[in-house]
């Protein structure tokens, strides 16, 4: 499982769930403006239906995570071969959308549901299992500012950050975005990724 950031020091990997979806694009920009690389856990049916966005997701320079193919909760329970569908689908359906020499690094369980049995399954299908540090719990739709409080909290050199940018209406995350990473800039920190 990874749980920080590749480089050391006061760095901070920021990563977003269950997209691409309508708040995804927003979402790019805002990274833009701060130089931020960040790590997208794509649905496989988001990303066959946002194609154009997972390609501006790689030319962009960000990195792709395998999220399931439909985000089955609680993927645990589940049978082998339909956790190996999950799995091993949506990486191809996130491939297939980002287009030839598509990377795809890691694989996070829905609702962080990790097994010994889901994890050798990522493992066996080249993708290393992706934890977080920092739960923003902004899909609970909290308000921008308590997102942005829990972030500033929770956050130590080295963390993942958790927020969504699909599954429903994003616009808190966008906000609390927005002022989450000039404060991350004035306090030192550098953009990463996960280790891998």
């Amino acid at each position: 499982m990874a749980y920080k950031a590749a480089t050391g020091g006061r760095t901070v990997a920021l990563t977003f769930d269950d997209g691409p979806g309508p708040a995804t694009g927003q979402i790019l920009d805002l990274l833009a403006q701060y130089h931020a690389q960040a790590t997208f856990c794509q649905i496989g049916k988001q990303a066959a239906a946002n194609p154009a966005l997972v390609k501006r997701i790689i030319a962009d320079g960000h990195r792709l995570c395998d999220h399931t193919v439909d985000h089955p909760q609680p993927m645990h329970t589940l049978p082998h071969d339909q956790q190996v569908h999950e799995i091993t689908a949506a990486k191809d359906m996130i491939s297939k959308a980002g287009g030839p020499d598509t990377r795809i690094t890691w694989f996070r369980a829905p609702g962080g549901d990790f097994s010994p049995e889901n994890r050798q399954i990522a493992v066996q299908a080249g993708l290393r299992p992706l934890g977080w540090t920092v739960d923003t719990r902004d899909w609970t739709h909290p308000g921008a500012a308590s997102i942005l409080a829990t972030a500033k909290r929770e956050l130590r050199p080295g963390g993942i950050i958790l927020m969504h940018d699909g599954g429903g209406d994003r616009s808190q995350t966008v906000a609390a975005l927005r002022k989450l990473l000039p404060w991350l800039t004035e306090q030192g920190y550098r953009f990463s990724l996960p280790t891998s």
